[in-house]
């Protein structure tokens, strides 16, 4: 009789599993706006408590003001990076042919150079080096000529319609989701036991200390960047050290994207141009930002999201392993769900070996 009740009770949890597993191959790609959305007013919802609190407002008003200050945050964000996209897009174009030109005189240099190095050497030595130089110059030039190819510019424009068609579902999603969140939650803990909805409570409270430990993290590794990305750039280009290190320092605030977005393409420029001393330096001081930001960041995780520093780096290395850049966010959000699972009891891992 106990054998039967162990099996169906654990039958139960296997096919729930199975069902949240097709969830997650089926339904969630389909559903990225609306989980979005759901996240953003999870998020919001604090800022939307203290306005009722301090204005004495209605929630649905509180509501309408906090979803039209964000509403105007992303157009004047979306404004300035789409007009910056085509500025830069326009200015591209024209300067184009005088790039080419750049590279153009940088390879002649390099075969100047190559012949001046490789005096005395046997021909066939030469010849190799010719080949390897050339075969390399060559695909260079196939990848940025398939980047840039018919195909791959209309296959661009084409997702512009299902972006917008996604960004308007979020809009709409999010405003209904910020209305409805008090009787959604509600009706979620209606189903659910009493001791097993003080844990999901447990839980919740966890994850969200969590998450306000991981946005503080990522603000103080940032300030730690600033400072070295201007002292950096003053060393190498005092001219735009101020306004590139404020740039860097905004970019690495944003989780996954790095310092390594700025300054690989401007080490890159000057590279390809002929600058190749400002290219190198460039591109040593984009490492040992990298550097900085992945030896500082598993500590400062650690510490403000109550998780041990070996623990956060095991879950950065191996969630990008699984899931690439992402991974350094995913994994370490698993971390924190399975903590706080085993701390509020819905799992128990009490075993000895």
């Amino acid at each position: 009789m106990a054998i039967k009740t162990f099996y169906k009770k654990y039958i139960k949890y296997i096919i729930l599993l199975l069902l949240l597993v097709l969830m997650a191959i089926f339904i969630l790609p389909v559903s990225v706006p609306i989980i979005v959305a759901l996240i953003t007013a999870i998020i919001m919802e604090p800022l939307v408590k203290l306005t009722q609190k301090t204005f004495k407002w209605s929630r649905k008003l509180a509501v309408i003001t906090n979803f039209s200050f964000f509403l105007i945050i992303v157009s004047v964000i979306l404004y300035f990076a789409i007009t910056k996209l085509f500025n830069q897009l326009i200015y591209t174009t024209k300067v184009f042919p005088h790039y080419l030109n750049n590279i153009s005189g940088f390879w002649i240099d390099i075969q100047n150079n190559l012949v001046k190095f490789t005096e005395g050497l046997p021909k066939e030595v030469v010849s190799s080096i010719q080949t390897k130089i050339d075969s390399t110059l060559a695909s260079m030039q196939e990848s940025l000529l398939n980047l840039i190819s018919y195909s791959n510019i209309t296959s661009l424009f084409t997702h512009i319609p299902s972006f917008l068609v996604s960004f308007i579902v979020f809009i709409i999603a999010l405003f209904l989701f910020m209305l409805d969140l008090d009787n959604l939650r509600m009706k979620f803990f209606h189903y659910l036991s009493d001791s097993t909805a003080e844990k999901v409570r447990f839980m919740s409270n966890g994850i969200k200390k969590s998450v306000i430990g991981f946005m503080k993290a990522q603000i103080l590794a940032s300030f730690f960047i600033l400072a070295a990305a201007l002292i950096g750039l003053y060393i190498i280009t005092p001219k735009y050290a101020l306004i590139m290190s404020l740039v860097i320092w905004i970019i690495d605030v944003i989780p996954i994207l790095g310092s390594i977005i700025i300054l690989a393409p401007w080490s890159l420029y000057h590279l390809l141009t002929g600058d190749v001393v400002l290219g190198t330096k460039l591109a040593i001081l984009g490492i040992i930002l990298l550097v900085i930001r992945r030896t500082i960041e598993p500590k400062l995780m650690g510490s403000h999201m109550g998780i041990s520093p070996l623990a956060v780096l095991i879950a950065m290395f191996v969630g990008a392993k699984l899931f690439g850049i992402l991974g350094f966010l995913i994994g370490p959000l698993i971390v924190i769900l399975f903590i706080t699972a085993k701390e509020s009891g819905m799992i128990k891992l009490n075993f000895k070996i």
